[in-house]
């Protein structure tokens, strides 16, 4: 049976390209590597996917001490400790301390998932080569329980960076790799579209106007993403806001931009950069 071709959901619209960079992906059995700045959509990308081949999501979100090793399984002698100090359970049985980690889990699923590896660039260099390193074994050895894990199912590794910094070369190599752009303004209007089907037509171009101002204001750090832009459609139309009030002001700041800086910034432009 064929596998079903990604084209996006009714939730997640995907441009073709990244249809293609998708299914490249699943048919070649390599980790799509997925950048773009925060608020492109990179982990709802991987929602959408799961929800296309109707599998599980599994998320490993990455901190700057993950190793390769915490997304297979952890050893928890604390809780064992406490076991055999605090209770009268019985403590012979290991593998009742041992917990999978997502990527464990991925290998052990009866049927292939779905595999989010979230922000990559966020740990040290060597991590990237060594997950790819137990993603091409298929399988990982419990050494405290003697147990194997081999893999059924090559799982659909979805892997996001948000360009903190560069990936090793070996690991780009073995990657199929998308760049999702910042939606334009045609683009984000469908996306709005999604969220609040029943937008005023003329609220939704003046929060266009003034969002997309905002993000082109070169002393913005922080520019505002999809996901503040949806909550600041919701906190205008909670408040009853008229279209015309955003042509003098940018009510609820706050939920666009979460720096001083850039609140002072969007407040006090340059002559040259402010808005009409």
């Amino acid at each position: 049976m064929t596998a079903p071709q990604f084209t996006g959901t009714q939730n997640y619209l995907a441009s073709p390209d990244l249809q293609d960079a998708v299914n490249v992906a699943i048919a070649l059995e390599r980790p799509l590597l997925i950048k773009g700045e925060p608020g492109t959509g990179k982990t709802r990308l991987a929602e959408a996917i799961a929800e296309t081949l109707d599998t599980e999501l599994l998320s490993w979100n990455v901190k700057s001490t993950t190793k390769a090793q915490d997304g297979l399984y952890v050893y928890d002698t604390v809780a064992r400790l406490n076991d055999a100090r605090f209770s009268d359970k019985d403590i012979s049985d290991i593998s009742q301390y041992i917990k999978l980690g997502a990527l464990g889990q991925a290998l052990k699923a009866d049927k292939r998932v779905v595999l989010l590896i979230d922000e990559i660039d966020k740990a040290d260099m060597e991590f990237p080569n060594d997950l790819l390193h137990e993603l091409d074994r298929m399988r990982f050895f419990v050494s405290e329980t003697g147990e194997e894990v081999v893999a059924k199912h090559r799982p659909v590794v979805l892997i996001t960076s948000n360009n903190e910094k560069e990936l090793p070369d070996a690991f780009l190599r073995r990657c199929v790799f998308h760049f999702i752009a910042f939606p334009d303004e045609a683009q984000m209007k469908d996306i709005v579209e999604v969220h609040h089907p029943k937008l005023d037509q003329e609220l939704l171009d003046q929060v266009m106007k003034r969002f997309y101002w905002l993000r082109s204001l070169p002393e913005i750090r922080k520019r505002p993403s999809t996901s503040e832009l949806v909550d600041w459609i919701s906190a205008l139309l909670r408040s009853g806001m008229e279209p015309s009030v955003l042509e003098e002001e940018l009510p609820f700041l706050g939920v666009l931009l979460k720096r001083e800086k850039d609140l002072d910034a969007a407040r006090n432009p340059p002559p040259r950069r402010r808005y009409n």
